[in-house]
């Protein structure tokens, strides 16, 4: 497909003629065109020739499994989701495939509305990749893309308030924990802004001597203080024509704050010990790891200057929060360090990136950026494993699930308790993923745990 197309295109590939029927007339009355695939190596041919939006797979076919052509089509078309239906649905099938990469796991026999909603759902998350990449194409100027990738909610958001704010002229207050990438949407916001052709000058509130920070900021003439043996320019100064990017805000004494302000609200200061008003005529941009508003409350942050910076704020979520975000931003910085180190390595082994994905990084984004990069240096094969990941990571580690043991003679009103709560455990509680891989209603599984007292019965319709 190419990317002027608008209609979904889709592939069914099945080895039973019905379903390929019902499927095709089934998509055909939602808008998609779907072609249609007897067996694996017949859907290899039609991946190798056309672009396709959603693979939709048996599980069980003869010569070439779905879960192997799941695999091929990572290769081939690894933009495509993929969508596996079985009858023969497992918990352990359903957690390799979706390893693998597999968007959703549907059971046969098929019904019409949760198969069309699986695929809508699997071409809405396509659109967002789509909508990402659109994005990340705008921000090329960048030097730096570190930190500019992600499909989460909450960074999505905060990626399109960037690409809104950034034509203005208003004042910008970027929050977050330390390391989830202020300065790169600093950068961003620069760089799609009308004066990107002026300098980007940065600064660092709390890496700076409380005695030196007003003559950073503001420049000095000769003699103003000790060691001041010549005219000083400031960081002000400096970023005439561009963007002023003020890190770490929250750290600026009540005394400096109250000349920021000034400069902000009149574009007007002095150098220190001069007495020549200079114009300030930049963009500002600022941010902060702290909750100016607590701040302001306790008196350490003037409000009259937390008002003027944020005029429109910007939020970036912690890692923790975006961990389905953790593989792309992964592998973006293995093909960065792989690049500038020359190493033969291509991938993460499935218990590396189980790892990453299982760790909370109390460092965010830069945290990662660190551990890919030093796994890069000291991996010896082509893909980082376990071992190159530092020890911390390594014990998040998650564990194999054991296999699920039940006596002789047990009664089948317990095995089917056992079996609802062990399949509850691999889908991490999502209780209609349950009921599709045990090929039951939800509503069995809500009057089971009703029963003992761990949910509420549902109401009807759900």
């Amino acid at each position: 497909m190419t990317d002027t197309d608008t209609q979904p295109r889709l592939l069914v590939v099945d080895d039973e003629p019905s379903n390929l029927d019902s499927l095709s007339r089934i998509f055909a009355k939602e808008g998609w065109e779907a072609d249609c695939a007897e067996d694996g190596p017949a859907a290899l041919e039609r991946l190798r020739a056309g672009r396709y939006n959603v693979v939709v797979t048996d599980l069980m076919m003869p010569g070439m499994s779905g879960l192997e052509l799941l695999k091929a089509c990572r290769t081939l078309q690894p933009e495509a989701e993929v969508i596996l239906m079985t009858a023969h649905g497992t918990v352990e099938v359903a957690v390799d495939a979706m390893r693998e990469g597999a968007y959703d796991f549907i059971p046969k026999p098929l019904k019409r509305v949760p198969t069309v909603k699986s695929v809508r759902q699997a071409l809405e998350r396509q659109s967002l990749l789509l909508e990402n990449r659109s994005l990340k194409a705008r921000l090329r100027s960048l030097g730096d893309m570190d930190g500019v990738v992600g499909e989460a909610p909450a960074f999505r958001d905060a990626m399109e308030l960037v690409r809104q704010a950034a034509p203005s002229s208003a004042a910008i207050l970027v929050g977050g924990e330390s390391g989830t990438g202020k300065e790169v949407v600093a950068r961003a916001l620069h760089a799609l802004s009308s004066v990107s052709d002026g300098p980007f000058v940065a600064i660092n509130c709390a890496a700076i001597p409380e005695s030196l920070i007003e003559s950073e900021l503001f420049g000095a003439e000769r003699g103003a203080f000790t060691g001041a043996t010549q005219r000083i320019q400031g960081r002000f100064e400096r970023a005439s024509g561009g963007t002023l990017f003020l890190d770490e805000i929250g750290e600026l004494s009540i005394q400096v704050q109250a000349k920021l302000l000034r400069a902000l609200q009149s574009g007007e200061y002095e150098r220190l010990g001069g007495r020549e008003t200079l114009q300030a005529q930049v963009r500002v941009v600022a941010a902060t790891n702290k909750e100016l508003t607590v701040e302001v409350a306790e008196g350490r942050f003037r409000e009259d200057l937390y008002y003027r910076l944020n005029v429109i704020g910007i939020e970036l979520p912690p890692l923790r929060e975006r961990a389905a975000d953790i593989p792309l931003l992964a592998h973006h910085f293995l093909r960065r360090y792989v690049e500038e180190n020359d190493r033969p390595i291509h991938s993460f082994t499935a218990a590396a990136m189980a790892a990453l994905e299982a760790y909370d990084f109390p460092g965010n984004v830069r945290q990662l950026q660190n551990m890919v990069h030093r796994a890069v240096i000291l991996c010896r094969g082509d893909r980082i494993d376990l071992k190159d990941l530092p020890p911390d990571v390594r014990e998040h580690t998650p564990q194999p699930r054991r296999l699920l043991s039940i006596p002789v003679g047990t009664p089948m009103d317990e095995i089917e308790r056992l079996v609802i709560h062990e399949t509850l455990l691999h889908t991490h509680g999502d209780k209609q993923l349950a009921a599709r891989l045990l090929g039951v209603s939800a509503r069995t599984i809500h009057r089971r745990l009703s029963a003992e007292g761990e949910a509420g019965e549902p109401s009807e319709g759900a």
